[in-house]
């Protein structure tokens, strides 16, 4: 999902949260006057292209899986009569210096993962306006998932180790030690009923934080590791495990592999690993996985692309369908919807880190 973050010296940190508020609340209205601009001199806000299905043969497109919010936005081209911000603008500010990584939604609330010191940020989509809602414990946040009683499931890189936190008031309801090995990068995480399971890109293994009557969190002990075997090979040098999500049916995990960029099916009782037939597409530079119904996006980050996959139930082979580019696309590396939208924070990997590099959150349709 991403590689180290390059740290620097900086401010205090009750300086440097007040820092990243007023930049973002003085700059907001500076980039979305910039990315209007692109816009307005572009095709569009995104474009669809590459492989398509052969004539004649249905295209499916993913529909609302009951997971997004019922929402209705606002127009995006152009701010209205009242000269006010746009409503759910298509981009918007991070904190300068942010590096952010993962993404997770709910509501009307994006949450937003810091590579530098595991800050973590919540943007109001209507506005783009956002504050630190929990601070880090000083290494990378990376892939999240927020689940209905509003707990917010971290991955926490080089630390070997992952957290929940609550949406309401930030305070982390639970930490996990996965591995004390090096080298280890926990990258991303997805839920399912009774677990939340992890990628590490630096170790053959996922691991599994069961979960007990009603999501109830349990103790370090009862954490697992489950070694990947099968079809799997373990690069030692580049990333591994990256994105996961389920299969359609439910059944089984799905995870991309960044060094390969192949897709397995994981059986989650035994870490059996089998290839998913893509009829030769590559998933180069996989990264954040989501799923919708029998739709699999996939975002190839240095790339700057999302590759969308019909997927048979099981899991086992599927078909690239079209890509999803964006003029505004920045090194993307994890998604999440939100209604028709996904919405992906720029890494900008390819841009020197500074504490005065911009990042920024971009918008697409489905």
């Amino acid at each position: 999902m991403s590689r180290q973050p390059v740290r620097q010296p900086g401010p205090t940190l009750a300086a440097r949260h007040l820092g990243r508020t007023l930049a973002v609340s003085v700059g907001l209205s500076a980039l979305l006057l910039t990315s209007l601009t692109t816009a307005s001199a572009t095709a569009g806000p995104e474009t669809v292209t590459g492989t398509r299905a052969a004539a004649g043969t249905p295209v499916k497109h993913s529909a609302d899986d009951g997971l997004c919010a019922p929402r209705q936005f606002g127009r995006n081209a152009a701010t209205g009569t009242s000269g006010r911000a746009p409503a759910f603008p298509q981009q918007f500010a991070l904190p300068a210096g942010f590096q952010p990584e993962g993404i997770a939604i709910a509501g009307t609330k994006g949450y937003f993962g810091s590579r530098v010191d595991g800050d973590i940020w919540v943007a109001d989509l209507r506005t783009g306006n956002g504050r630190i809602l929990s601070e880090g414990p000083g290494t990378a946040s990376l892939g999240m998932k927020v689940d209905g009683q509003g707990r917010l499931f971290v991955a926490g890189a080089a630390g070997g180790n992952g957290r929940v936190i609550d949406t309401r008031t930030g305070k982390v309801l639970a930490s996990y030690t996965f591995t004390t090995a090096t080298p280890t990068f926990v990258n991303d995480v997805i839920l399912t009923k009774d677990a939340a399971w992890f990628t590490d890109s630096r170790q053959p293994v996922l691991y599994k934080v069961p979960l007990g009557r009603h999501g109830k969190l349990p103790a370090q002990s009862a954490v697992t590791s489950v070694p990947l075997s099968g079809d799997y090979v373990h690069d030692p040098v580049n990333n591994n495990g990256n994105g996961i999500s389920l299969t359609p049916d439910g059944r089984a995990l799905i995870i991309v592999q960044s060094a390969t960029g192949t897709l397995f099916r994981v059986d989650p009782g035994t870490g059996a690993t089998k290839a998913t037939d893509l009829g030769g597409a590559v998933m180069t530079n996989g990264d954040g996985l989501l799923l919708s119904n029998d739709t699999l996006y996939v975002v190839q980050n240095r790339l700057n692309k999302i590759a969308v996959l019909d997927l048979d139930r099981r899991g086992t082979s599927g078909r690239l369908v079209r890509e999803i580019t964006s003029p505004h696309f920045d090194v993307p590396t994890t998604a999440a919807f939100f209604g028709q939208r996904i919405y992906l924070p720029n890494a900008r990997f390819t841009t020197p880190p500074t504490p005065e590099t911009e990042y920024s959150v971009t918008a697409v349709g489905r």
